[in-house]
């Protein structure tokens, strides 16, 4: 890749770099790489193809910034500009401690930490590390040491800058994530405890049904936590594309009617549930137990956040994704209710973690393991506002036979 004063509004193009002599000014050195041999190995960004297709540095995504054998920047790209606030004209020509004065995180400059031009002629560069800019602002950087042979002296130090924010945001989340696990697991804990640590201490106190009430109340609560712990194995799959899924034929209507039986067995009227399957379905192969994960989640919400009559339609429909083999069937269950919804700003929120509803409740993980489910399948879940007024979850999943059955 030819290398440039990138970062200027008036750089040429890496070809333009390598085709066309650059003006040269008293304080520095021909701007470009004045040699194939230069471009390809010495200055190890690349070789070939990336040089083919004439690419400026300004179109990398990181920020790079090149020094050349006396330690004046040559290259100071438009992202290395952006992540550290100084403009490449005001870079370019000076010394590279100079115009990127960067500490570790115990305030030790950099550059004479490291002494890349004086320090051993084994070392190739130096691994990726948070260091700190002016004004305390945290910046990713590695670097690489172009030498003119493998122990000769330093030809020209390439420099790459990362911004930290992406890594910020995952360790707010990892923070969240054990905050809300702490939470939810100490109520459950602390009454597990309590009850148990008072039936072994005043045992013959107590009739038969206080200890049965105690009992039952220890159950619902350890059933509590396991629930919280399938939860966290599940998105620990889920990140990391673990998540097996184990294909078997699917009744969708029996899953959908036992789960409403279930619902109506602990009290809820028979008449708040509606469910409408369009026949004939097409034959559905899906882990059922998921599957059934999925069913639970979302009837779960209706029951609990939503009001009125929670409407179930399963119908045939077109694949969320086109096959291979031509066919294009899938099965889709729209879940709503006749609540008051979901607000609109809130839509594009509602299957990352922790989103919760107006009404606190739960760990706020349910629905972005829904999402890690049905996309295991192949398929796509949507959420929009139902006809009646309230939320409407509807979730596609492709129906073919596993590859291993044909």
């Amino acid at each position: 890749m030819g290398v440039g004063t990138s970062g200027a509004k008036s750089a040429p193009r890496a070809r333009d770099v390598r085709d066309t002599p650059a003006p040269r000014r008293a304080d520095q050195r021909d701007d470009r790489l004045d040699a194939d041999h230069d471009v390809d190995h010495d200055a190890g960004l690349g070789s070939g193809p990336g040089v083919e297709l004439g690419v400026d540095p300004d179109d990398l995504p990181d920020g790079l910034v090149i020094a050349d054998e006396n330690g004046r920047v040559v290259c100071f790209n438009a992202a290395a500009a952006r992540i550290t606030a100084v403009p490449a004209a005001a870079a370019l020509g000076r010394h590279l401690e100079s115009a990127l004065p960067l500490e570790d995180l115990e305030g030790r400059r950099w550059w004479q930490l490291t002494d890349p031009y004086g320090g051993l002629a084994i070392r190739v560069g130096q691994p990726e590390r948070n260091l700190l800019l002016p004004g305390g602002r945290e910046v990713l950087v590695s670097a690489r040491y172009v030498r003119t042979a493998p122990t000769g002296s330093v030809r020209r130090v390439v420099v790459s800058l990362r911004d930290t924010e992406a890594r910020r945001r995952t360790e707010r989340s990892h923070a969240e994530l054990i905050a809300t696990v702490a939470h939810e697991l100490r109520s459950p804990l602390t009454s597990v405890k309590g009850f148990t640590a008072t039936l072994l201490a005043k045992w013959e106190r107590f009739t038969d049904d206080q200890k049965k009430l105690m009992l039952e109340t220890v159950d619902a609560d350890a059933d509590r936590v396991t629930r919280l712990i399938a939860e966290l194995l599940d998105i620990s799959r889920i990140d990391s594309g673990r998540l097996e899924v184990r294909r078997q034929p699917v009744d969708i209507g029996a899953a959908v009617g036992r789960h409403i039986q279930a619902y109506v067995t602990s009290g809820q009227p028979a008449d708040r549930f509606l469910l409408r399957i369009e026949q004939p379905l097409p034959p559905l192969w899906a882990d059922p137990d998921k599957i059934d994960q999925v069913l639970s989640n979302l009837l779960e919400n209706a029951v609990r956040h939503g009001e009125g009559t929670v409407t179930i339609d399963v119908t045939p429909s077109a694949s969320p994704r086109e096959r291979e083999d031509g066919e294009n069937v899938a099965t889709s269950v729209t879940v709503s209710d006749e609540g008051t919804g979901i607000p609109e700003e809130s839509m594009n929120r509602v299957f990352t973690r922790f989103w919760r509803g107006s009404k606190r409740g739960g760990t706020g993980l349910g629905l972005y393991i829904v999402k890690g489910i049905v996309e295991a399948h192949g398929g796509t879940i949507t959420v929009g506002r139902a006809p009646g007024g309230g939320a409407e979850f509807r979730f596609t999943l492709p129906v073919g036979t596993p590859a291993y059955l044909l």
